[in-house]
């Protein structure tokens, strides 16, 4: 298969895309990456995706690609790589592009550049008459594995996350989305699909955490983390303008329908994702530990 089949991973350096990077490390692979940045394990192109020459090059030979844009909340500018994308791949006669949205993308206009940019791009890629494949996740376990959640976690015993505590979410990892993306970008017949990725058990914050203390051997509460306080620690690290965007996707979960973190499980792909408690047991948490 992968002797007759080139692939190409946009955002090959991120989280996301990286995890799909690595997922096919044993295939004819290169990675779309910002100047002067690698991928251990794959060849790469370099380029900016505002640069419709350098997303040609990266397509070059290309028969398949996943596609993961980058965390940019400027509409104009969002469009404007998916255009790029379309363009190239079209141009490079492509059999399948599989577009992962990063969040759910819900049903009504929600007036935040968190979804609408996502769902910009989604019609972009939809309208383009390629074979396209939208992959639409919840939020990721791994978001938890992190200098925010980390040490409270380990030290106190407090999982802290800016989601109502009766929030049900089918979490998934980074890994379950490289495998259902591979999945996507290999599976027959399923041009024009939207799935919405799910794991398979949808938990409140109270289930959460009780999976943590399973996995973990300890007591663990869960705690939610009030917006504001999740965006004023994110903007340290990403600045303010996609702090705001990241934080939108939690604003708007304060009202938001009962299932759009927590989709029905899909069986199109026919992948099984992960229990989080084998997650979180396949963690080294002890880093995060004070001494």
């Amino acid at each position: 298969m992968s002797a007759e089949r080139r692939y190409l991973v946009i955002g090959a350096r991120g989280f996301q895309g990286g995890a799909v990077a690595r997922a096919l490390r044993d295939r004819e692979a290169i990675g779309f990456v910002r100047p002067g940045r690698t991928v251990p394990g794959l060849p790469v192109v370099e380029g900016d995706l505002a640069d419709a020459a350098a997303v040609r090059t990266a397509f070059e030979g290309v028969t398949h690609a996943s596609v993961v844009l980058p965390l940019v909340y400027d509409a104009d500018l969002v469009t404007t790589y998916a255009h790029n994308v379309v363009d190239a791949a079209r141009a490079a006669g492509v059999s399948r592009l599989v577009y992962n949205t990063n969040t759910p993308v819900p049903d009504e206009d929600t007036g935040l550049a968190a979804y609408e940019t996502r769902r910009a791009a989604e019609r972009v890629f939809r309208e383009s008459g390629l074979p396209v494949v939208v992959l639409r996740p919840p939020v990721y376990l791994d978001n938890l594995f992190s200098p925010w959640n980390g040490p409270a976690l380990v030290n106190d015993g407090v999982l802290a996350y800016p989601l109502a505590a009766d929030r049900r979410v089918a979490w998934i990892s980074h890994g379950d989305l490289a495998e259902a993306t591979v999945a996507a970008l290999d599976t027959p017949d399923i041009e024009g699909a939207v799935v919405r990725l799910g794991g398979p058990e949808a938990v409140d914050g109270p289930g959460l955490a009780a999976a943590f203390s399973a996995a973990l051997a300890k007591e663990v509460t869960y705690t939610p983390l009030g917006v504001d306080t999740f965006e004023a620690a994110l903007a340290q690290v990403m600045g303010a303008v996609g702090a705001a965007g990241v934080a939108g996707v939690y604003r708007y979960a304060e009202v938001a329908a009962p299932d759009l973190f927590a989709p029905e499980p899909q069986r199109l792909l026919g992948v099984r994702f992960g229990r989080i408690r084998d997650w979180v047991a396949a963690r080294r948490w002890s880093v995060w530990a004070s001494s």
